[in-house]
């Protein structure tokens, strides 16, 4: 599989969820206490994400 999601304890201890697409990380979340929480944030952003909109600027 080309993509996936991991979680993994960063530096301070917190457990941070990435997307990962083809061993790069694309994005990242904050660092969460609990590996449900960063659970629970994945989650969010497969429910939420595929309905968001796409905001352009041009600055």
């Amino acid at each position: 599989m080309a993509h996936k999601f991991t979680i993994k304890k960063n530096k301070a201890g917190e457990y941070v969820a990435r997307f990962v697409y083809n061993s790069e990380t694309i994005f990242w979340t904050e660092g969460y206490s609990s590996k449900a929480s960063a659970r629970n944030a994945i989650a969010s952003v497969l429910n939420n994400g595929p309905g968001a909109a796409i905001d352009e600027t041009d600055e």
